[in-house]
């Protein structure tokens, strides 16, 4: 029996993706949970596994080919099983659902039959009155194909030759779209929007389009957590933990999510409901070969500094290398962006959506300020908070940044918390 294995719903909220690489080809043996086919999923990269052992009877996805949830992408066959041509392929339309396909092909054998010999005659075999008919119409009766009785010229026929003759067969001719490899000021290079850079794209038009964005910045006087990281740094290294001050951050930004709830959260627009959330799953925005990605510590409100440091290692490390699983993408309710160790300063961050903040922190810079009348070299951090107005005011996200500064500017606060 031939069976039709549909591009499954592999992470939340799935609704398409996009074939990066085959692992099998037509023909190929295969066994069950063996690696089918490469697939772009969100920013993720994931390898879909065989649901059964069988053979490989058709590939219906092509690389490059992005395919929707539920589309058929494969069909298989059982070891020296012959099938029966697969049928052609649904078109989908931009708008509507997608017909559920059987989920198995039976395979049905057909008594072969001779074909029956077409009547061959030098003369056409027509009534009079056709023949007439096709005198009078200028048609030469003995080149057309009869379609009655034996090869017989009906009036039809004749009809249909004078229709043929008056219009011409249009030839359907296929649109060459042209790309142009200059412009008016020189050459350029075409990219496909495709993988990571398409995922980015559709998340920062929607959530551009849907929260209405305001950023408010402030600053935070590190200097004493720069001495306490300084310190603990050299012990982490014995244990092979690098630890950065994002850490602390992490700590800071989570004791202001619990005393501001609202920046912990989602609005449901169906059910006009604001979601507080619970639990503290804090993404981090990634810079990658690929482009931006933000795995989410999960539950990291009850993680250590060192935990933190850890785990943000490993994440980052996976989402370099393109190993990170699609689950560690998902599930945020908060998100830092440090642009600051690009050498960034100051910056407007977008929102995560569905998220309703996002803290931009900047690069640490040894800065004059005063301090008792006299000027000192501290070091100081930029911070921009944007949030989404339609669940924040103003006034919560300030107290929220007063929240984080406290605890950045006093580490101790931090230590006593974790």
């Amino acid at each position: 029996m031939g069976f039709e294995f549909k591009f499954p719903d592999i992470g939340e909220g799935l609704t398409e993706g996009e074939i990066v690489r085959w692992l099998v080809r037509e023909g190929d043996e295969v066994k069950e949970g063996q690696p089918l086919v490469e697939v772009e999923t969100d920013k993720a990269l994931a390898e879909i596994p065989s649901p059964r052992t069988g053979v490989i009877l058709k590939i219906l996805a092509k690389e490059k080919e992005i395919v929707k949830v539920g589309q058929v992408i494969v069909i298989f066959a059982e070891k020296g099983e012959a099938l029966a041509a697969p049928p052609p392929r649904p078109s989908v339309g931009v708008v509507g659902e997608l017909e559920e396909a059987p989920a198995e092909i039976p395979a049905v054998k057909v008594r072969a039959e001779a074909p029956k010999p077409a009547f061959v005659s030098e003369h056409a075999l027509a009534t009079p009155a056709v023949r007439a008919l096709a005198k009078e119409l200028g048609v030469d009766i003995q080149k057309l194909k009869g379609t009655g009785a034996e090869g017989r010229v009906l009036e039809k026929d004749v009809r249909q030759a004078v229709e043929k003759k008056e219009k011409p067969p249009v030839e359907e001719v296929k649109e060459v779209k042209k790309v142009k490899k200059y412009d008016l000021y020189g050459y350029v290079d075409r990219i496909p929007l495709r993988g990571v850079r398409r995922s980015i794209a559709k998340a920062m038009v929607k959530s551009k389009y849907t929260a209405p964005h305001v950023t408010t910045m402030d600053e935070a006087d590190v200097t004493e957590l720069w001495k306490i990281r300084e310190k603990e740094k050299k012990a982490a290294e014995k244990k092979g933990i690098k630890l950065t001050v994002l850490p602390f951050i992490f700590k800071a930004v989570i004791t202001g999510l619990i005393e501001h709830p609202y920046l912990n959260a989602t609005l449901d627009e169906e059910n006009e409901e604001i979601i507080l959330k619970k639990y503290y799953n804090v993404g981090f925005a990634t810079d990658t070969p690929e482009g931006l990605m933000v795995p989410v510590v999960k539950n990291a409100k009850d993680k250590s500094i060192l935990q933190l440091a850890e785990e943000l290692t490993k994440l980052a490390e996976k989402a370099q290398d393109r190993t990170i699983d699609l689950a560690d993408l998902k599930g945020g309710t908060f998100t830092i962006t440090n642009y600051g160790a690009l050498g960034g300063i100051y910056g407007t961050p977008i929102i995560n959506h569905p998220e309703v903040a996002i803290l931009g922190v900047g690069k640490i810079k040894d800065t004059p300020v005063v301090r008792d009348g006299k000027i000192e070299i501290r070091k100081i951090l930029h911070l921009a908070l944007s949030f989404d107005h339609r669940v924040v005011d103003g006034g919560e996200a300030a107290r929220f940044l007063n929240t984080v500064i406290a605890r950045l500017e006093d580490p101790d606060l931090i230590l006593l918390e974790t």
